[in-house]
């Protein structure tokens, strides 16, 4: 019974979890430091509390939001952007992309790779908007379509490859 060691079944499990964790960590704290920047270290103007906010529900230690925002009102923060790609993937469905980087170049590079591979492609700006609204939750699709199994199996694998690049924060879809 080699290899059914219970402790080495626990340390994959919770190595995988601390892996998104941190990634997640790393995304919230650039996103902090950058609006501190942009409040000038005021917790309590209304974008940066509502990022720390989120922070907190996704159980962020205090010590690091603290960090993050010290980081940011010291003024050593490379000037990040959120930008918003647009493109197509498998089944003709539409995609949003909200990414937040220091470099749009080599994010709309790595965007463009990933959609590739993954059966779809970048579009042009404007070009698959037009089939989402904006809310407060995000983008919300005005109508679906609907995929194929293979389809919908190959898109479910393009959104987690994208969400796995740092630089993405969230991709919307208008496919059921």
């Amino acid at each position: 019974m080699s290899g059914h060691s219970k402790w080495a079944q626990i340390k994959r499990q919770k190595g995988a979890e601390d892996a998104k964790k941190s990634k997640l960590f790393g995304k919230l704290g650039s996103l902090i430091a950058t609006e501190s920047r942009k409040a000038k270290g005021d917790v309590s103007a209304p974008g940066l509390r509502a990022i720390i906010e989120k922070a907190k529900k996704e159980n962020m230690p205090k010590d690091t939001i603290e960090r993050a925002v010290k980081k940011g009102a010291g003024g050593d923060v490379d000037s990040m952007e959120a930008l918003i790609y647009e493109g197509y993937g498998p089944g003709g469905c539409a995609l949003v992309i909200e990414a937040f980087t220091s470099n749009r170049n080599k994010a709309a590079q790595e965007i463009k790779h990933i959609l590739v591979k993954g059966g779809g492609s970048l579009a042009a700006q404007g070009a698959a908007l037009w089939a989402f609204k904006k809310t407060e939750k995000g983008w919300e699709p005005n109508s679906t379509i609907p995929l194929a199994d293979e389809d919908g199996a190959k898109l479910s694998a393009l959104i987690e490859e994208l969400e796995n690049n740092d630089e993405v924060q969230d991709v919307y879809t208008n496919a059921e």
